[in-house]
């Protein structure tokens, strides 16, 4: 694979609403994975922005932002546990770290999981099993 061929799909995938995309050619694996860039701090009820610097911190346009919702990357159905007689990837309260999966979306057929962008306590789970999503609906709060 040249370098060539890694700027095509680094264009392809940022010209498109795709959030993670895998092709191997000859022994290689390229991997990439969309960053999620719809996060909005929450204090007091009002929505204020929130931007991520280039080494991965988050700071606040709100000085006592408490909250971080966690949206949908694409629109599909939201499946909050791995099968429908298994438990939750995650509930109320539970505590998750960074990268772990908190339920997937179906959209044609594929299951894109959705994992927690940091370390946080889920405080709310604003959507049900089952149900359509839009792309940068809020799906659950974090605190």
């Amino acid at each position: 694979m040249d370098q060539q061929q890694i700027k095509a799909c680094i264009d392809a995938m940022s010209a498109s609403d795709v959030a993670e995309m895998q092709f191997s050619q000859d022994g290689w694996t390229l991997r990439l994975v969309r960053r999620a860039t719809n996060r909005r701090d929450e204090s007091d009820g009002a929505a204020s922005t929130a931007y991520e610097s280039g080494n991965g911190d988050s700071i606040s346009t709100s000085a006592q932002a408490t909250r971080m919702t966690l949206c949908a990357p694409l629109y599909g159905v939201v499946h909050l546990s791995p099968a429908p007689d298994q438990p939750p990837f995650v509930g109320l309260g539970a505590v998750v770290t960074a990268g772990q999966v908190v339920c997937v979306i179906e959209a044609m057929k594929v299951f894109n999981q959705v994992r927690a962008e940091f370390d946080a306590t889920i405080a709310e789970i604003l959507v049900a099993s089952g149900q359509e999503v839009e792309s940068g609906q809020p799906l659950l709060r974090l605190a």
